[in-house]
């Protein structure tokens, strides 16, 4: 009986699973005929147009009436329109201007939230909280979605390893195999379960590809990377972002192997198209097309067009290049229009999965605007995700603070500031929403005295003396250190990233009055703080946590929330060491053998390590990893079985993090690379046994020549709280 009910379940499993398959296939068929039929009605002045991505100047009756003439005229998309009304005004007249009424994508930067503003990514990657991440981007569609916008310039899924480089900001850090997680998070948490809610949004993932990878940190610089190197660290993500349903990528600045990623076939044909089957649309980066002409590649911007298009970029952003010189290049036979029919049938797609052709004005409902847009419920979820986004760096059993404290000194120009509470690519966040570090102090401990004094600017001096004076009546001193918000993001590259003298002379001052110090960073990057770390009495990483970031950092300070962040990038020791990052391959001389001996890869004159290691973040409790047991899972993979305990006196969250090596290999392997990780609650005293699944395909890598590859061999297993703390095991596959 129980053989014949199972047998029936898996009858009606494969009939299910046929029958969505065969939905699907009809629902691809409706679209590709619907396009089809489009296509041939377009002109090829009409099919140019759609691939034009037009920069908003504002109301298109009254200050932007260039940009208006480009909608009237077919225009693909817009860009940096906001707000229900605006968004339905530009789309009423591409219906009703245009011929073949094609709707308009309606593009907008929303990085870290729309007007809810969430951590930044760097920070909301410290999280190591993949439900939570998934969860604040629904929310940030939910808002961008309300105001107009269908298409967003995110996720940022660029790997970075030189914290000079202000884009780090935007990304998930160093690793691509959290990287990749998060991508994919961010991905399913724009889209939901469909592009046609209403509600959702279609992502633009960037920037295409190993922009992360500039060489000295500068912005807009070149790469210099191996295929190995950008096959195994650099592009996972983008093609993480691409599995989770991504519908569009936007091109990098920069060049990879001499070639500009703008007019790059390898990257754009050979991999995107080729190797993964990517079915959406790739627009280039501001202007990007017009800079293939200071790259040295294009003499003049027909050239500029024609190596793009033919390369496989669709749509241009902000340049107007290609509504220019397409229509000449193709009579001059330089340019097929089938290319251009690829191109154009590409951006169609993604209105259709939008829904746009059946209702174009899905997304310009003023109802939502009023109702949907930074609720209580938004900001719960954005002080939610900041919460976990702080890393503990340090404590000397002075956290979390006692509520019943009578005196508190605050200080610092950053602990009384909302606007930098924001970071970098705010969206339609407002410099005075978000909660001040001040702000949220003082409403934890109402009873208490709280003063508060500047001290020093961020990059200037000014008065000490109210900040010292009040330091020495307090019971405790809460310091904020570190970056204006809009010293990370584009443009902000910086070859010295150490806190500037005048917050260090504060802290000295500070410190010598023997007063327990809580110092708070708030910066969009790692920065090099080796004396902060070591004479602080406590630490926290706060990055730049948006709209509820004070809120959030006074939960951690008295003990509402046990931290339970992990640093995603590494911190270094000094300027010296960049780039850096804990995967890195091993020498003939390694760094942690034969200590006594001087001719090993290191420097003379510091640690060779990191200050904070990749994963490095402590809690408020102790967790305590033993037994961890290795075996195969018959499939060239393996388990790996490990016992945590929390062996301190309270509740937290611990992320366990695992990583492997190949040892020996047919390649140099990196010392770890991670492999993954999970987040999980214990109560004081409890244990678990954490169980990871390390597939085959996990366990591949990219040789040069040979493509991707497993190798049969003894690994090396690492479980732990951090890249640096682990537990060893071994096993033979």
């Amino acid at each position: 009986m129980i053989k014949k009910k199972l047998l029936i379940f898996i009858l009606l499993a494969i009939v299910s699973f046929s029958g969505a398959a065969t939905n699907n296939k009809k629902i691809n068929s409706t679209k590709s005929k619907f396009i089809k039929s489009l296509i041939k009605e377009m002109t090829l002045e009409e099919k140019i147009n759609q691939l034009n991505n037009v920069l908003s100047g504002g109301d298109p009756d009254a200050t932007a009436k260039k940009e208006a003439a480009w909608v009237k005229a077919g225009a693909g998309a817009v860009f940096n329109v906001a707000g229900a009304n605006l968004a339905r005004k530009y789309q009423k007249l591409a219906v009703d201007s245009t011929r073949l009424k094609i709707p308009l994508l309606f593009g907008f930067d929303c990085v870290h939230g729309m007007r809810t503003i969430f951590p930044i990514p760097l920070g909301g990657a410290a999280s190591w909280d993949l439900t939570k991440i998934e969860k604040s981007e629904g929310i940030a569609a939910l808002e961008a979605s309300a105001l107009g916008v269908n298409w967003v310039y995110a996720p940022m899924v660029d790997v970075c390893r030189d914290a000079r480089w202000g884009r780090i900001a935007e990304g998930a850090g160093e690793d691509p195999y959290l990287g990749s997680k998060i991508a994919a998070a961010r991905v399913k948490g724009f889209q939901g379960s469909g592009l046609n809610e209403g509600r959702s949004v279609a992502s633009c993932v960037k920037h295409y590809a190993a922009y992360g990878a500039v060489e000295s940190g500068r912005d807009y610089n070149t790469i210099e990377l191996s295929e190995g190197t950008m096959r195994n660290i650099y592009l996972p993500p983008y093609k993480a972002a691409i599995n989770a349903g991504a519908p569009s990528l936007m091109s990098a600045f920069n060049a990879y192997h001499n070639i500009p990623a703008t007019c790059n076939s390898w990257l754009l044909k050979n991999v995107l198209r080729n190797e993964w089957g990517f079915k959406g649309f790739v627009v280039s980066d501001f202007e990007a097309i017009a800079e293939l002409i200071p790259h040295g590649l294009a003499a003049d911007s027909m050239d500029a067009a024609c190596l793009a298009i033919n390369a496989g970029l669709d749509m241009d952003m902000k340049s107007n290049i290609y509504i220019k010189e397409l229509a000449k290049l193709v009579k001059m036979k330089k340019v097929k229009e089938s290319a251009i029919d690829e191109a154009v049938a590409n951006i169609l797609g993604v209105k259709y999965d939008l829904g746009l052709f059946e209702n174009p004005y899905l997304y310009c409902d003023s109802v939502k605007e009023r109702t949907d847009v930074f609720t209580s419920a938004n900001r719960n979820i954005a002080r939610d995700l900041a919460k976990s986004s702080i890393v503990l760096l340090k404590n000397k059993d002075l956290l979390p603070i006692s509520k019943s404290i009578k005196s508190v000194a605050v200080i610092g120009e950053l602990a009384n500031s909302r606007t930098d509470m924001n970071g970098t690519w705010i969206g339609l966040g407002r410099g005075e929403d978000p909660v001040s570090i001040l702000e949220g102090i003082k409403s934890k401990i109402p009873h208490a005295d709280v003063k508060y004094a500047e001290g020093s600017k961020v990059r200037s001096a000014s008065s000490m003396d109210e900040a010292l004076e009040i330091a020495k009546n307090a019971d405790i001193v809460i310091l904020s250190m570190g970056e204006y918000g809009w010293m990370s993001g584009e443009g902000q590259s910086y070859a010295n990233i150490e806190l500037p003298e005048c917050q260090m002379i504060l802290f000295r001052k500070l410190k010598k009055m023997n007063k327990p110090i809580v110092v708070i960073l708030s910066n969009g990057r790692p920065l090099v703080i080796p004396e902060v770390a070591d004479q602080s009495d406590a630490l926290l990483e706060t990055w730049f946590l948006g709209t509820e970031g004070g809120n959030a950092i006074a939960d951690v300070l008295f003990g509402d929330y046990n931290p339970s962040g992990k640093l995603p990038v590494s911190f270094p020791e000094s300027i010296g060491q960049l780039p850096f990052y804990y995967n890195q391959l091993p020498t003939g001389r390694p760094l942690y053998e034969r200590p006594d001996d001087p001719l090993r890869s290191i420097y003379r004159d510091i640690p060779n390590k990191a200050l904070f290691p990749f994963g490095y973040g402590l809690s408020y409790t102790q967790f305590k990893y033993s037994g961890l047991k290795v075996v195969p899972d018959g499939k060239d993979g393996l388990i790996a079985s490990i016992t945590l305990e929390n062996v301190g006196n309270r509740g937290g969250e611990e992320v366990a993090q695992l990583y492997i090596r190949k040892i020996p290999s047919s390649i140099s392997q990196p010392v770890k690379s991670l492999k993954g990780f999970q987040k999980i609650y214990l109560s004081s005293g409890e244990k678990q046994i954490m169980k990871f699944n390390v597939s085959k395909d996990d366990l591949k890598y990219f040789k040069e020549k040979e493509g991707w590859i497993f190798e049969h061999g003894t690994y090396n297993v690492f479980v732990g709280g951090d890249s640096e703390n682990t537990v060893k095991g071994e096993i033979v596959l």
